[in-house]
């Protein structure tokens, strides 16, 4: 399961409309590639089963049992995946192509991209998946999306833009992998090329893969590219060692302009300091917002998770100031073990 999309932000401009569905469908109809011909379920995809610890705090948007895709990326067992699969998770059970099932703990978490990191035992897969490289990926290719038998295993797709996302859960990405057709059961699905190396992990479906106004709908997906930074640390650690963004536990839309407040998280920072739904944030520290990317961009520039944030707000018709004080999102969840 996993969390609502948010409308991608188109940051450039890319193929047309035409373009896109052509190939779209040139993906799938006629998959000239060896991308699109190659239907072959890779072994290092897996299927995880997920049951989160009782009285998560996640269990209200993202369930107390989970199912999703998993990618073992190297013969000691690590299983790359979408991070919101892991979250407070209690238990976790990897299943292979063949039926094998191991029991899997969760290594580490890493909000700022997505990312989750598991650990199975060594023989989950006989060959892990090979990293790829998603920079060089670029609009109009044929690619491959693989989840696990029961999600629908190997599909061809097209990429359909490369570009900022946006989070309502307060989460940007640059570059984000966008693809076409879309996938049902994506979380955690991997993105891979002709020779069946791993380019991305999928996060979401949204509705618009072209952020052109128009309906296109498809796949969000993480580029693999975002991992090798912080892989070291989260396998010695859990978490990236860099200092953490400041967290409000705040979901936002952009509304014509506005950033609109459509929930604050019970007991987070943003509901102690008194902001509801219904509130508009005007501006962060003195500088001005009008989308959810300049928000961002002046909430992470503040300083650092615990550190207090002033938010000019739109609250009961006045405007408001708020001092909130920060925190980091993992220390918001129910107390949940990695390793």
């Amino acid at each position: 399961m996993s969390p609502a999309p948010n409308r991608p932000t188109n940051t450039g401009k890319g193929p047309s409309f035409f373009s896109v569905a052509l190939s779209t469908w040139r993906a799938v109809n006629a998959p000239y590639t060896k991308a699109g011909r190659d239907q072959a379920l890779p072994d290092a995809i897996v299927k995880l089963s997920i049951k989160a610890v009782p009285g998560a705090r996640s269990a209200d948007t993202l369930g107390a049992e989970r199912e999703g895709t998993g990618v073992v990326i190297d013969a000691s067992g690590l299983i790359l995946t979408v991070g919101y699969l892991v979250i407070e998770a209690g238990s976790v059970l990897a299943m292979a192509p063949d039926g094998r099932v191991y029991p899997a703990t969760v290594v580490g978490f890493d909000h700022a991209s997505g990312f989750g990191l598991l650990k199975a035992h060594a023989g989950v897969a006989k060959e892990p998946i090979e990293r790829g490289d998603a920079s060089k990926l670029a609009p109009l290719q044929t690619v491959r999306i693989a989840a696990h038998a029961a999600a629908g295993g190997v599909t061809p797709a097209c990429v359909s833009s490369r570009r900022r996302f946006t989070g309502w859960w307060e989460y940007m990405i640059d570059d984000a992998i966008f693809t076409a057709p879309p996938r049902g059961e994506h979380s955690g699905a991997a993105l891979l090329d002709d020779q069946n190396r791993l380019l991305g992990i999928a996060s979401l479906w949204v509705s618009d893969t072209m952020a052109s106004g128009v309906a296109f709908p498809g796949n969000m997906f993480i580029p693999i590219n975002l991992l090798a930074p912080i892989l070291d640390d989260l396998v010695a650690h859990g978490r990236r060692q860099t200092p953490g963004r400041p967290w409000l536990g705040i979901y936002t839309e952009e509304i014509e302009g506005h950033v609109v407040v459509t929930r604050t998280l019970p007991d987070g920072p943003a509901a102690r300091s008194g902001i509801k739904r219904g509130d508009i944030v005007l501006g962060v520290a003195g500088h001005s917002v009008g989308n959810q990317s300049e928000f961002y961009e002046r909430l992470w520039a503040s300083g650092a998770a615990g550190d207090d944030v002033t938010l000019h707000v739109l609250h009961d018709k006045k405007v408001k100031h708020f001092v909130v004080y920060s925190a980091d999102r993992t220390d918001y969840f129910k107390p949940w073990a990695i390793r």
